[in-house]
């Protein structure tokens, strides 16, 4: 233990020591995780089903995934927590052939989240783009209702 940041919260050490917190490790190794069963770097007889989005072509990447409908069991399942995630990542990011530029890419894209520091905090890209699809399509149903 660093004695000078003994009297510190848990935040103030991590800052100090400009190490993330668990909840950032998590959602980062989920990512990568992702990203290595779509390039296919793990045998494909174990790793779970990832469904893409073939028809989405609007906003995010174009490994989109489809999220499935869950019940309240399945919502901590690897694929029902990683899909929003996933899919709020730009096309520039997830479209790498190399893991190592992967990581290096999203470290440097989620860079300014609270999250990296705050283990209360969320990933804040993820609403912002959930919303917009929500937009897009209201926007999109009422104008075929209107034609």
């Amino acid at each position: 233990m660093v004695i000078s940041l003994k009297n510190l919260s848990y935040q103030q050490c991590i800052i100090q020591l400009k190490l993330p917190t668990l909840k950032y490790r998590r959602l980062r190794g989920d990512v990568v995780e992702v990203f290595k069963i779509l390039n296919k770097m793990f045998d494909t007889s174990v790793v779970p089903n990832l469904h893409l989005d073939k028809s989405s072509v609007t906003r995010g990447n174009k490994f989109k995934l489809i999220k499935d409908s869950s019940h309240d069991v399945r919502n901590y399942y690897f694929t029902a927590r990683i899909t929003l995630i996933w899919n709020s990542l730009p096309n520039w990011e997830v479209d790498v052939d190399n893991i190592n530029t992967f990581k290096a890419r999203l470290d440097k894209f989620w860079s300014n989240q609270e999250v990296l520091y705050d283990f209360t905090a969320d990933i804040t890209r993820t609403r912002y783009r959930l919303q917009c699809d929500i937009d897009d399509f209201m926007y999109l149903f009422l104008a075929k209702l209107v034609t």
